[in-house]
């Protein structure tokens, strides 16, 4: 699920920068090999792929946006690299011999340690920082989506109308759900393998507290799945009200593949309505990989 999100996440990193008619200078090749990291380059070149052929790009004028668009590839990117470097520990682990004793030969048992499950307690630790950083930035780009003052002219709150504003609460709701799950992630991210009780007479004196850090590690990516789709659900609103007032604009072809996608699970809503069953569609596609697109070349 990790590495769904991951690749889901730059989808949405790139219908929210269209969204908001973003500045793609920040993208630019050669920015992201002047520093050298691997994971920031890949997702800075995803996003190139996923928004190529955009006329909503650079379409304000702005010369730079806010962090979680600009930086996109400086957040993401360390998720990805995190990820690998997770991914990489759990498959030795899993391979591995942890029994104790060992035994090596006739008459040869060895008693020793491997079953100490720090490693993997770290490593989840670590995801979770992860999963909870790509969920904290997604809600702010959600934020700015229907903030009036940085959606580049957008309706407030991404009601069908400006006139409606007031009397519609639009996206609200929504961005309230991505807040709360994203302060939900901040405590579960806290490190679990920095907690230790001893047990069994003292003898146990150090424990990895594994089984915590990896179970609020599945909490983690099941909410941050849902605060993508919530970025998602509502980026695909605010590309519908963008283009019904510019009909000339055209979305990148990887944003566009992923908008057809929504669109044929939710159509679009004028009104308010009960957003929750249509986020939880959009939800589904995440989970199962429908807007991952990773295998997506432009």
């Amino acid at each position: 699920l990790a590495d769904t999100l991951v690749h889901t996440a730059e989808v949405a990193l790139a219908a929210s920068l269209e969204a908001l008619l973003g500045a793609s200078n920040a993208f630019d090749e050669r920015l992201h090999l002047s520093r050298g990291q691997i994971g920031q380059q890949i997702v800075a070149g995803r996003v190139r792929q996923l928004t190529s052929g955009s006329t909503l790009l650079n379409a304000a004028g702005r010369v730079q946006d806010a962090y979680s668009l600009r930086c996109g590839p400086q957040v993401h990117g360390p998720v990805r690299d995190t990820l690998g470097f997770v991914r990489q520990i759990i498959a030795r682990e899993i391979n591995a011999t942890t029994d104790n004793p060992l035994i090596f030969g006739p008459g040869e048992a060895l008693s020793g340690g491997n079953f100490h499950g720090e490693v993997v307690g770290m490593v989840m630790d670590y995801l979770k920082i992860a999963l909870s950083e790509l969920g904290a930035i997604s809600e702010r780009r959600t934020f700015q989506l229907t903030d009036s003052k940085m959606n580049a002219d957008l309706p407030p709150m991404l009601v069908d109308h400006e006139s409606d504003a007031g009397l519609n609460s639009g996206m609200m709701m929504p961005q309230y759900t991505a807040a709360s799950l994203v302060l939900e992630n901040q405590h579960l991210s806290t490190p679990d393998s920095i907690n230790s009780l001893p047990t069994s007479g003292g003898k146990e004196d150090h424990n990895a507290n594994s089984l915590t850090a990896a179970r609020h590690a599945g909490y983690i990516a099941r909410n941050t799945a849902h605060i993508l789709a919530v970025e998602l659900y509502v980026a695909a609103r605010a590309l519908d009200i963008r283009i019904r007032e510019n009909p000339g604009f055209q979305m990148g072809a990887g944003v566009r593949t992923a908008y057809e996608r929504i669109r044929a699970a939710v159509p679009y809503q004028p009104g308010d309505a009960w957003w929750a069953p249509e986020i939880e569609a959009v939800k589904s596609l995440v989970m199962d990989g429908t807007l991952a697109l990773e295998d997506f070349q432009a």
